[in-house]
């Protein structure tokens, strides 16, 4: 997924650019959400696609998708039922999104920021041994962008995705390349949680340049040391703001913050 993509939200199955996509966003979010809730079962498809203005074979398509992310389940005789969310594929990027969108609920914040803080230190500490000098101009880059960014969230997020990502790329491993689709999605909702926190977003800048600087000394643990400040202060900060909205943030004890 493109970080021109992401920054908007965008999914691997775009809603915007193909049917098959739309009608995945369509019934995935509905799951997400709890309007089909566990249990429930899907139309044939000949009824759920005159339902939805798309053929069969679009609904035949969109179902096998949904039943690839966890979201639904399909046997012999007993048809299509929607399953519960122990079976979601919380790894899938469109599962994240949907769940951003439908409402960041404390659990699901809580689980995000555990994500990050699992991998992105580990990740920081590895780049800090192999990042080119093309790697760190393209990061020197991202830093400049969100300086001149300074506190508008909405223009912070797209240099500072283009930072952690450069991060990632800078480990050149092929494993942990296949989890970009989603350390890029845990990265944006991250970052979308905390528009709306009071402290703004410059004061970021710092621990930002503190990653830039250990990874460009070589210095794994400095690195590893300086994400993990990094991430502790994101959460932080969307704690800071769903607070602002009225929703009850997770500390990193995973006790609820309440508004």
């Amino acid at each position: 997924m493109a970080a021109s993509e992401a920054r908007g939200m965008g999914r691997p199955l775009d809603s915007s650019r193909s049917l098959l996509g739309r009608v995945v966003h369509t019934v995935g979010r509905k799951i997400v959400g709890g309007e089909l809730p566990p249990g429930a079962v899907m139309p044939v498809e000949a009824e759920w696609g005159a339902q939805m203005g798309v053929s069969r074979t679009v609904m035949r398509e969109a179902t096998k998708v949904l039943i690839s992310k966890g979201l639904v389940e399909s046997r012999p005789k007993t048809g299509t039922r929607v399953r519960g969310a122990e079976f979601w594929n919380r790894l899938d990027p469109d599962v994240l999104a949907w769940q951003m969108a439908v409402a960041p609920r404390e659990t699901f914040v809580r689980e995000i920021f555990e994500f990050r803080r699992t991998i992105e230190p580990s990740v920081a500490a590895l780049a800090a041994t192999r990042v080119t000098p093309e790697q760190l101009d393209g990061m020197a880059r991202a830093l400049d962008g969100m300086t001149e960014a300074g506190d508008d969230g909405r223009q912070f997020i797209g240099p500072d995705l283009d930072f952690h990502l450069g991060i990632l790329n800078a480990v050149d491993n092929g494993m942990i390349r296949s989890l970009s689709g989603v350390i890029e999605t845990a990265l944006t909702i991250s970052m979308y949680l905390s528009l709306d926190n009071p402290r703004g977003q410059r004061h970021s800048l710092p621990l930002h340049r503190a990653v830039y600087d250990a990874i460009r000394a070589g210095e794994p643990e400095g690195a590893r040391s300086a994400m993990l400040r990094l991430v502790d202060d994101a959460e932080d900060d969307a704690a800071k703001a769903m607070k602002t909205r009225g929703v009850g943030g997770t500390g990193r004890n995973g006790k609820s913050r309440k508004g």
